[in-house]
């Protein structure tokens, strides 16, 4: 079994700690793992992107072919709509619904929603909102994660679950409560 991931946002939004987690579940469950991650400018709200291979046979490559990712999981619709190259016919896209208009030239969010909605397989959460009603305001990641985790194949939830606990866990017992909290909402807004 194999998983082409892009993950995808802006600076600061919390990318590279849902790579961190799906790293450690997929060393937690034996999967192969390679990634390769891009920061753009993302102390100054660039984009950020990470490339993540999942498999149960050797992976070569780091990087994802052009039209061969199985799922885009964006923070941000826009960032979802930049790697739609890299999507293969059946992929899925999991992004938030939220734009974060960081730029002067951010696209007409009608035009961005119209382009989402035409996709064959795109799942869409006001993730911040999510968030808050979880509890916990800054876990919009971590919920969409819990979106993406119906996705992921590869991975169980509870392994993820499990990857939370640790990668949180220097934090204390209340970060890696209200961080499962955020994944346990985002998980069940999409069932």
């Amino acid at each position: 079994m194999k998983k082409d991931i892009i993950l995808c946002g802006v600076g600061g939004q919390g990318i590279l700690s849902i790579a961190t987690i799906i790293g450690e579940a997929a060393t937690l469950a034996g999967v192969e793992l390679k990634q390769a991650e891009v920061h753009g400018m993302s102390q100054r709200g660039g984009d950020v992107q990470s490339n993540l291979r999942l498999a149960t046979e050797t992976i070569y490559s780091d990087l994802i072919p052009l039209g061969a990712c199985d799922l885009i999981i964006s923070m941000e619709p826009m960032e979802a709509l930049r790697y739609l190259p890299y999507l293969s016919q059946d992929g899925v896209v999991v992004t938030g619904s939220k734009p974060l208009v960081n730029i002067p030239n951010y696209p007409d969010q009608e035009a961005l929603q119209a382009e989402l909605k035409a996709l064959p397989r795109v799942v869409q959460l006001d993730l911040e909102q999510v968030a808050r009603e979880a509890g916990n305001p800054r876990g919009a990641n971590v919920v969409l994660l819990g979106m993406a985790s119906h996705y992921l194949e590869i991975l169980s939830p509870e392994q993820l679950r499990q990857a939370i606990a640790t990668i949180f866990a220097r934090k204390g017992e209340a970060v890696v409560a209200a961080n499962l909290k955020a994944f346990e909402a985002g998980a069940q807004v999409c069932i």
